[in-house]
């Protein structure tokens, strides 16, 4: 097929803020997560499916199954789905500690 590009699974972006590697990011309605530290406006390989363990919102529990959103503003993931942006669904429960910080998310490729 001669219009085909790439598979598509890591997509080089510019990085819209300061990240590090494994740093969650979006740029316009693409979310990924850094494979390494860019500073802002930066070129940036960014994964958009798998599942990683990415920051959370404290004192929240999670489900599996869950559908997780990005906060732009907070830089982390939320069940919260007002003014935030669909990123995937949580594959494991976390608990509802303010330690509880990392939760692991299934990207959803199609955002």
């Amino acid at each position: 097929m001669k219009n085909y590009v790439q598979p598509g699974n890591t997509i080089t972006l510019s990085a819209p803020y300061s990240v590090a590697s494994g740093d969650g990011l979006l740029v316009g309605a693409i979310f990924g997560v850094a494979s390494g530290a860019a500073a802002l406006g930066e070129p940036v390989e960014a994964a958009l499916v798998g599942v990683f363990d990415l920051t959370k919102v404290g004192s929240q529990a999670w489900t599996a199954g869950a559908k997780v959103y990005w906060d732009n503003t907070n830089k982390r993931c939320t069940t919260v789905a007002t003014d935030n942006t669909a990123v995937g669904v949580a594959v494991e429960a976390v608990a509802s500690g303010a330690s509880d910080t990392i939760g692991r998310v299934r990207l959803n490729a199609s955002f």
